[in-house]
């Protein structure tokens, strides 16, 4: 009997990652990207790199606050 072939999943790096967290906080993500992502991302980078995310969207909404109410 032959065995199924495993298909390996190969991890991306931090910046793609990045990436990845970027265009899920934007909403746009074309389908075969998703696909990869779902099978290729590290749960520990997207953690880090979603905490990073809201950190500058934070950062960023604070800064137009403060300009605008000067």
């Amino acid at each position: 009997m032959t065995e199924p072939i495993k298909k390996q999943t190969e991890k991306t790096s931090f910046l793609a990652t990045l990436g990845a967290v970027f265009w899920s906080f934007v909403g746009l993500r074309r389908r075969s990207d998703y696909e990869k992502d779902v099978t290729g991302l590290n749960p520990v980078y997207v953690i880090i790199a979603a905490l990073l995310g809201v950190a500058i969207f934070i950062a960023v909404l604070l800064t137009v606050v403060s300009l605008v109410l000067r």
